[in-house]
């Protein structure tokens, strides 16, 4: 007989994707202001790209906000002192944290690329120790969830975070969950979809 299918993760029992809240705006359809916002993301580092996706799709619907809100995420995510490496590390421990599904599906591409082990993405997926991180990592995800559990960070985990990182690392990282924590509550709200309708990274509330 047949052994029985390994029974499945909490990811894969999700329900599909919850229908997007707002409706997409295209580029014949933008107003001055949405189309300012629009070149001033084509135009920083992140680049050109087919068309605006995820929270910058949000934003052209208050796009006053859009314009301060991307330009602190350019600087959190590429002029920071932190390595990529150790910036996509925060990055997915906040996006954890918050169950964020298209900032997992963004990042988690980027955090390998940067250097971080698939078996640390893994283990970040599932909310579970670190095994293989190295160790800056380590100390900069135990810092996130610590800020996230109890709203502070103890002595301990600040040292040990600092020792790397140093006074200015420090406050560019609590920058850097502050902004994707942002990013993740906007993605969640108007349920931002996965481009091509992939799966989803985490299981949705019922």
């Amino acid at each position: 007989m047949a052994k029985k299918r390994a029974s499945k993760t909490s990811a894969e029992r999700s329900a599909k994707a919850p229908k997007y809240r707002l409706k997409e705006i295209t580029d014949e359809q933008m107003t001055a202001l949405q189309r300012a916002l629009r070149d001033a993301i084509y135009s920083g580092p992140r680049g050109i790209r087919k068309k605006l996706t995820g929270p910058f799709q949000i934003w052209l619907n208050a796009p006053e906000l859009g314009h301060l809100a991307q330009a602190l995420g350019a600087f959190v995510r590429y002029k920071t002192s932190l390595s990529p490496r150790q910036s996509e590390t925060a990055i997915l421990a906040t996006a954890h944290i918050w169950k964020a599904q298209y900032e997992w599906y963004a990042h988690a591409p980027m955090a390998e690329k940067a250097g971080v082990k698939p078996a640390t993405v893994k283990d970040l997926q599932a909310g579970r120790a670190l095994k293989s991180a190295a160790k800056d990592e380590q100390a900069i995800v135990d810092f996130v969830r610590e800020l996230y559990k109890i709203r502070r960070v103890s002595d301990r985990t600040y040292k040990r975070v600092h020792a790397f990182l140093g006074d200015k690392g420090v406050v560019e990282l609590v920058g850097i969950c502050g902004y994707y924590a942002l990013i993740s509550m906007t993605l969640n709200t108007f349920r931002a979809e996965i481009p091509g309708g992939g799966s989803l990274p985490f299981a949705e509330p019922k």
